[in-house]
């Protein structure tokens, strides 16, 4: 696995052992910053259910502002931390040792924001609608943020999670990467 553009391009990057590890694919994580490439560029950034750290890497490489990187596996916090160090990555950039849905709260409660959200949990994972409904709901992602999902090809997700919404579908292989983004409700003035 390698870093594909920007700064740290051609890093060769960790990753897990084991055959529950699926690590995003380099081809993978082209298509997705090919689609939100021009939103990277100074934007915070949450690799949720990290892995190996990859995908938050390649946002440092393209420029974003910060990333925060989300694992709960210990062996899978060191994996990051060693990529990171190796990429000589030292600022802009958070490793918590949590499960997701513990850190969105914990995210919520203090105010912590970010433009890009990337949630790629373990496919067989129960997790994915928790999360997105926690997201859906806090004010984790900016007005204008984006949230990718990856997830089985063969698993629909839901067109909406409270004030999320899907916008966008790319399916690849076996993957597929669903499109969210804050819907919009504007209030509305009555005048008299």
């Amino acid at each position: 696995m390698r870093v594909i553009a920007g700064e740290y391009k051609g890093r060769r990057l960790k990753t897990l052992d084991g055959l529950n590890v699926r690590p995003t694919s380099d081809k993978l994580r082209e298509t997705v910053f090919n689609i939100i490439n021009q939103k990277v560029q100074g934007k915070r950034f949450l690799d949720l259910c990290a892995g190996s750290g990859a995908v938050g890497i390649e946002a440092i490489s393209r420029g974003a502002d910060g990333v925060t990187f989300v694992e709960q596996s210990r062996r899978a916090h060191q994996i990051i931390s060693d990529n990171l160090r190796a990429c000589g990555i030292r600022d802009g950039v958070h490793v918590v040792n949590r499960d997701a849905l513990t850190a969105l709260k914990y995210f919520a409660s203090q105010d912590v924001g970010f433009d890009l959200i990337y949630f790629d949990p373990p496919y067989e994972s129960e997790v994915y609608s928790p999360v997105l409904f926690l997201l859906g709901k806090n004010e984790i992602l900016s007005d204008k943020g984006i949230v990718v999902v990856e997830h089985r090809r063969n698993v629909e997700l839901a067109e909406s999670f409270g004030f999320l919404t899907k916008y966008r579908e790319v399916r690849q292989g076996d993957s597929c990467l669903s499109f969210y983004r804050r819907e919009m409700i504007e209030s509305l003035e009555f005048k008299l």
